[in-house]
């Protein structure tokens, strides 16, 4: 679950060099359609999270396919930002941006009209690709639009707007999904995105890179393709088994295109992904924790809604919200941590945060069915938030500091690949693991209920929904409420292994932290061997 800007998006409008200078009165407006373009791609990475109990009763989706909703966007997102940015250097950061909204634009469109769960999957896949093409685009118009006297204040500006529009993406969403429709969630988009069209042809300048690459296409179909299988074998192993044909076809096509895909990146003269980069070890070390550190943090949170929705019976409203003190908290301490560095170097706070967070994961197992947010559900989420404000600043700073100035901004673009990767990842694994302990409670508990064995094989059947599954019209009321109390504590049992898992990868992201990264007064990180 996207709920803030990922770890190196601010780097990448730092790297920029050799701005092309704009027109003192255009900044404002340069400002103002790069943060409404990137708002749209934030706002819609966390609204849907909220959306999807809703289009799952809605579409009778289980959560298999409400799993390819989210990652069918975050997949295309991933394998493509880098190759986002290269084309804007190309062909024009203006002219890709705009592109790039666009097609994010119509296919908001074409969600809010989905009449089916496919429908759905195909265009937040289009919308992966607008994305794609704009949240480079709009980090990179800002480097090349200000000169460096103004560019920081211009960055804090950036930083400042789309935190906020993260924080109250959420809460608009779920008033409209309650109040209206999960597709009004979707339509949203459609008139930001005609105003930053209308300020970008009219105020925004072009602007292209200084030298011009070949773009790595192979290495995009490649990542993109092998991603893909890979995720697809997980998510379908839920309900084909682990020994179908199609799962173990998949699982077996993705090893051998991700594999294929950094033999193409070793050869390649312009690589999509320097695999130079990683003889750093500090650099290898922040990218292995942004991996395990992020992974909890998406594949995690994207069970929340449907715990607060379906089981807690939050509405949409409360359940947009109820992130907004991790938000809080990550705007707020972001200046402090990122001074944690300069005082105790990167290694402190990269071990320190990490375990915060990881306390914070278990947290989230202590609530049952029925409780309150402010006992039992902020507690875990201020936790999680601080750990998460100590490590996302020094990891940016190790991020930047381990290449060269010439590298860092492909090293941030690497790193907010890695991030979103991860998640994509994450989603797939921990959804493997919720409905494998979802299932086996199901079945536990509804043998203890006193109701016919065919209606326990009806239920059994719907396990996919999880929390979503509607028992048949017909049971008695008194049946119907042990039923729907079987079917909550075992979304818990499961949301709570999930958890437990999320605990288990952000700890082992600050043991790695602790093994790999330079600690205070250290020399500049070299090649693995110097360590």
């Amino acid at each position: 679950m996207n709920v803030f800007t990922q770890s190196c998006d601010e780097e990448v409008i730092k790297s920029r060099p050799t701005p092309t200078q704009c027109l003192a009165e255009a900044g404002p407006w340069i400002l103002a359609a790069t943060i409404l373009g990137s708002s749209m791609a934030f706002i819609d990475g966390t609204v849907v999270n909220v959306a999807l109990p809703a289009l799952q009763q809605s579409l009778n989706a289980s959560v298999l396919d409400a799993q390819w909703v989210v990652e069918s966007y975050a997949l295309l997102l991933a394998a493509l930002l880098l190759v986002g940015g290269s084309l804007g250097d190309r062909y024009g950061r203006r002219a890709i941006f705009a592109a790039g909204v666009t097609v994010f634009a119509v296919s908001s469109i074409a969600c809010g009209l989905s009449a089916t769960v496919a429908q759905l999957i195909v265009a937040r896949a289009f919308q992966g690709v607008g994305g794609a093409l704009l949240v480079p685009g709009s980090l990179s118009i800002i480097g090349a639009s200000f000169d460096e006297k103004k560019r920081g204040l211009a960055i804090g500006t950036w930083s400042a707007f789309t935190s906020i529009t993260a924080a109250i993406g959420p809460v608009i969403g779920g008033w409209l999904i309650e109040h209206a429709t999960w597709r009004a969630a979707f339509f949203l988009n459609v008139p930001i995105a005609v105003v930053v069209l209308l300020i970008v042809f009219w105020r925004v300048p072009e602007s292209r890179g200084d030298t011009i690459d070949r773009i790595d296409l192979a290495g995009a179909v490649l990542a993109t393709a092998g991603l893909g299988s890979l995720i697809y074998g997980l998510i379908e192993s839920s309900g084909e088994g682990w020994g179908s044909v199609p799962v173990v076809a998949s699982l077996s096509a993705g090893v051998i295109l991700l594999t294929a895909f950094v033999l193409v990146e070793t050869r390649s003269k312009h690589p999509m992904l320097p695999l130079a980069l990683f003889k750093s070890l500090n650099f290898s070390g922040a990218n292995l924790l942004t991996l395990l550190l992020y992974a909890p943090l998406t594949g995690g949170l994207f069970f929340f809604p449907l715990n607060l929705i379906q089981v807690q019976k939050y509405s949409a409203t409360q359940s947009g919200a109820a992130l907004l003190p991790f938000i809080l908290l990550m705007f707020l301490l972001s200046r402090w941590s990122g001074g944690l560095v300069t005082r105790y170097g990167a290694r402190l706070p990269l071990t320190v945060g990490p375990l915060i967070a990881a306390v914070g994961f278990c947290l989230f197992t202590i609530p049952s069915v029925g409780v309150n947010y402010w006992s039992g559900f902020l507690p875990a989420v201020l936790v999680l938030g601080l750990g998460m404000a100590i490590s996302v600043a020094p990891l940016t700073t190790t991020v930047m500091s381990a290449v060269e100035p010439e590298q860092s901004g492909i090293a941030s673009g690497v790193n907010n690949a890695v991030s979103r990767t991860a998640g994509v990842l994450a989603i797939a694994v921990f959804g493997v693991v919720m409905l494998w302990v979802f299932s086996g409670a199901l079945e536990r508990r509804l043998s203890d209920v006193p109701i016919s064995s065919e209606l326990r094989q009806t239920l059994m059947s719907q396990r996919v929904r999880l929390a979503g599954i509607e028992p048949p019209g017909d049971v008695q009321p008194e049946a119907r409420l042990l039923v729907e109390d079987a079917i909550a504590r075992s979304f818990v049992r499961g949301f709570r292994a999930v958890m437990f898992a999320a605990a288990g990868s952000a700890a082992l992201s600050g043991v790695f932290a602790y093994m790999m990264i330079e600690g205070r007064g250290g020399r500049r990180r070299g090649e693995w061997e110097t360590r």
